[in-house]
This record gives structure tokens, C-alpha cells and sequence, in this order.
């Protein structure tokens, strides 16, 4: 994993560019697997993104189960994102005291970036659901655009009802918009079917990276949990 010099290295790297459309992918990432990826590589393309910046959760407050160490999950992101140039890893949740709360992380982010930077919030449609649960939503909303990724052919109906609620016009195409979708056919993967499958004793090739399937396996991680109901198509946590 990255130290404390390279992380410091990223933000300088980022600091750096004036005008840049950073995106933001947060979650448990507890693994990460590929319709996580996909959903990255998706977004740089389709939004025309500089960077993706993945920022593994330390301690977040809507997980009610208990989550792989920390630091374990840190490591399992960095080697699975280690061979694209355009993706880094960020340890700032991961460090932080007490509950990680989105709208802290993207102050913080404002705050270090040079003006100009656009961030765009990478996260499932199913996630964007629970934003009004969010700590002070309204301000998240100000300071990014959300990508909220969905398999084709959901119906985001409630998506937009809840949208709704913080304001009119915070969902659509249009540059106005506060939250896009963009449709991802990997997202009948999902971190869930991910460690039920380990539970079972069951095989993930192929639905996470080489790397990570070797380090799970070294550690013996999600071997002993009890298995959980299959995922929504839109979940990516």
C-alpha cells in the first residue's frame, strides 16, 4: 500500500491541475470486484473524467454489519487498481477519526484542490436512494455531481421522487444537473454475492481480480461469515 509520502504525492498531483473533472469513487469496497471497476472506467469515458480517486471507508455510518479490517480492504483496492494509470487510492477515510461522513470528505477535497477542480461522485443508484439519510445532503449536492450507476433497464421512478425532495431539477442530462445515471451492465455483481460466495466455499475467478482473489485467499478473509441475501442490481457495496 501507498505511504504516507505517496499519498501526500497524489493530492500534490492533483493540487497541480487547474480545470480538472476529478471523480471520487467511495465505499466498503469489502472486496472490491469488477463491476467496481467497470463502473470506474465507465465513468472516466462517458464523462470525460481525469482521474478516478477510490477512497476505501474507514468507519461509515450507514454500514450496520461489521466490515474486514480497514486497512485489509485499503490493500485489496490498491493492488486491484494498481495497473491503470488514471486510477489512485486515497487513504483519507481510512485514516480519519470517528464516522466518515461523505459531505466531510468532499469539504475536505474542496479545500485541497486547485479552483476549477469539478469532483463527480461515483456511486451505485441504490446508494443516491438514501441521500436524504446523508449528513447535510443538500451541501453534498453542492459540491459534486453524482454518478449514480445502474444496470439498463431499471426503474429509477423513485430515484427521481427522492431527488425530488432536496430540489426540483437535480436529475437529467443536462449540464445543470446535479445527478447523472449512467447505466452499467456489470452491476448484477456486488460485493454481497462477493462474500457469500466465499462463505459457501464457492469460486469468485473472474468476478474479482486475480490479486485480489490470491490476497483473500492468503488471509483467509470472508471465508467464516455467514452468507447474506443476494444484492439489488444496483448495489455495488
Amino acid at each position: 500500500p501507498l505511504g504516507v509520502m505517496d499519498q501526500i504525492d497524489i493530492i500534490a498531483r492533483l493540487r497541480a491541475r487547474p480545470g480538472l473533472r476529478l471523480g471520487i469513487m467511495g465505499g466498503a469496497f469489502d472486496p472490491i470486484h469488477i463491476a467496481h471497476l467497470v463502473t470506474a472506467e465507465e465513468a472516466l469515458l462517458q464523462f470525460h473524467l481525469d482521474e478516478m480517486l477510490f477512497m476505501p471507508a474507514g468507519n461509515p455510518p450507514h454500514k450496520v454489519r461489521s466490515l474486514a479490517p480497514a486497512e485489509f480492504r485499503y490493500l485489496l483496492v490498491s493492488v486491484a487498481t494498481a495497473s491503470h494509470p488514471r486510477f489512485l487510492v486515497s487513504r483519507l477515510e481510512i485514516d480519519r477519526d470517528g464516522l466518515g461522513y461523505t459531505v466531510d470528505t468532499l469539504e475536505h477535497m474542496a479545500a485541497v484542490l486547485a479552483p476549477g477542480t469539478e469532483m463527480f461522485f461515483v456511486t451505485g443508484a441504490d446508494a443516491v436512494l438514501d441521500i436524504i439519510t446523508w449528513k447535510d445532503p443538500e451541501r453534498v449536492l453542492e459540491l459534486c455531481t453524482f454518478i449514480a450507476a445502474t444496470r439498463p433497464g431499471c426503474d429509477l421512478s423513485r430515484l427521481a421522487e427522492v431527488l425530488e425532495k432536496l430540489g426540483p431539477g437535480l436529475m437529467g442530462p443536462g449540464p445543470e444537473a446535479r445527478v447523472k445515471v449512467m447505466e452499467v451492465p456489470a452491476l448484477a455483481i456486488s460485493s454481497s454475492m462477493i462474500r457469500e460466495r466465499l462463505a459457501s466455499g464457492g469460486a469468485v475467478r473472474y468476478l474479482v481480480p486475480d490479486s485480489v482473489a490470491q490476497l483473500i485467499e492468503k488471509h483467509g478473509a470472508y471465508g467464516t461469515a455467514a452468507p447474506e441475501p443476494a444484492a439489488p442490481g444496483a448495489r455495488l457495496t
